[in-house]
């Protein structure tokens, strides 16, 4: 393995522990068993680069051909499960504003390196001049497993009421594509992490979202 391969990997460790670690915080709060934390946690941590490499016709998805992904989601999603059944006060009362800086925390680190990876793998099959595929690959990459999430636990998808989310992976993989054009893959792909959690940050900090409509109540 290469120092552009193993960096990848590395990030791409981060990013399922990450995720897999909120969809489990999410399937407990949902009041899941063990079972259901492990399947959100897995789903949250995998779905994104499954959709990527369908679209891509990568046949069998990578997580099926290198279980390392699997079984890191798997056992990040036993181990949040343990420490809350163990400590069970962590759901609530004062501890649910530790909750919430968790998930923020959790989410934007997977987003930021399932975006890159997800632009990074669509130039390694060949499509460094396909922008709008690239951009869409690390999108669908880096938003695809907490959307399935959010669907599998009945909330409103959270890219889509939260802050700037979507949106600010779709600002990471532009920055991606035209960063890799002047700097390689490893800085691109470092670059593009920054500028979504920043983005991310900011949003969270300043409460920024996108225009939404909303409609008075009925008398």
């Amino acid at each position: 393995m290469d120092i552009q391969g193993a960096i990848t990997y590395i990030m791409e460790i981060i990013g399922t522990i990450a995720f897999a670690a909120s969809g489990a915080m999410v399937g407990i709060r949902k009041k899941m068993d063990i079972f259901g934390v492990c399947v959100l946690g897995f789903v949250t941590a995998v779905g994104g680069g499954m959709v990527r490499d369908v679209i891509l016709g990568i046949t069998p998805p990578n997580v099926f051909r290198n279980t390392d992904y699997a079984l890191v989601a798997v056992m990040t999603a036993l181990i949040v499960f343990t420490v809350v059944y163990i400590k069970r006060d962590v759901m609530d009362g004062s501890f649910k504003l530790v909750y919430d800086k968790v998930m923020l925390i959790m989410d934007t680190i997977g987003l930021a390196i399932f975006t890159v990876v997800g632009v990074n793998i669509g130039i390694q099959q060949g499509y460094i001049e396909k922008i709008f595929l690239l951009t869409f690959l690390g999108t669908i990459t880096g938003v695809g497993g907490g959307l399935m999430r959010d669907v599998m636990a009945g909330e409103p998808p959270y890219i889509f009421v939260k802050h700037i989310y979507a949106s600010a992976s779709v600002v990471g993989s532009v920055v991606c594509v035209y960063m890799y054009r002047f700097f390689g893959a490893v800085t691109s792909m470092i670059i593009a992490c920054g500028v979504i959690l920043v983005i991310r940050y900011l949003a969270a900090k300043f409460h920024w979202n996108l225009p939404h409509i909303e409609f008075n109540k009925e008398k």
